[in-house]
């Protein structure tokens, strides 16, 4: 590795200062949850730590979390591992730690509404049945944190079991649909911490 790239991956990890943004993806800790759709917020943010050539590997906050620069802001990339149900317990702890408020708080999870090459940006709003934004609507007391849905499909037939379903995995041909909602939901970030919601809004939804 050359002085230059030592640099510049120094550079990329961290930019100084206090954490302005946690950037939490939801899912299921364990291999045998590994590429299945309800974990789709953890491959998101595994791929975001990749490009920012971190790893997600330090243990805190009730999670695995990489300390990164992003598009000038510093931030807290967070993957709860207290299972999808509990989220929020994670995520709390984070914002406390840092004396952060949800409106510093970007949640990336899986969405059965929208195909898998598909995302979708929302400033606030209601679980929608999902058990990890209940989680965190409850123990921060508030719904209005920015969120990015990733797509991952919806149910074969009405009568499919939605457990199994969030909890299969992908197939290869969904996987790499998936690439585009995951490259999207990266542009997306780089913005929201920015302060252009609006603009990544009117981009990608």
């Amino acid at each position: 590795m050359s002085i230059f790239d030592a640099f510049a991956k120094i550079s990329s990890q961290s930019s100084g200062g206090k954490i302005e943004y946690i950037i939490a993806g939801l899912g299921n800790p364990g291999l045998q949850y590994e590429n299945t759709r309800h974990n789709a917020g953890f491959i998101t943010i595994d791929k975001i730590a990749e490009n920012a050539g971190v790893k997600i590997d330090k243990m805190k906050f009730k999670g695995l979390y990489a300390d990164v620069n992003i598009a000038g802001k510093r931030c807290l990339l967070l993957k709860p591992t207290t299972y999808m149900n509990n989220s929020g317990e994670s995520i709390t702890e984070a914002l406390n730690f840092y004396k952060l408020d949800t409106s510093n708080l970007i949640v990336i999870y899986d969405d059965i509404s929208l195909e898998p090459s598909k995302m979708r940006i929302r400033r606030k709003g209601s679980h929608g049945g999902h058990n990890g934004i209940r989680s965190i609507i409850d123990l921060t007391g508030t719904d209005e944190f920015l969120r990015i849905k990733i797509g991952v499909g919806k149910k074969p037939h009405p009568d499919y079991n939605l457990a199994d379903w969030v909890l299969g995995k992908f197939s290869p041909n969904a996987m790499q649909k998936l690439q585009i909602a995951i490259n999207n939901a990266e542009e997306a970030v780089k913005l929201m911490i920015n302060e252009k919601t609006d603009e990544a809004m009117n981009k990608f939804n």
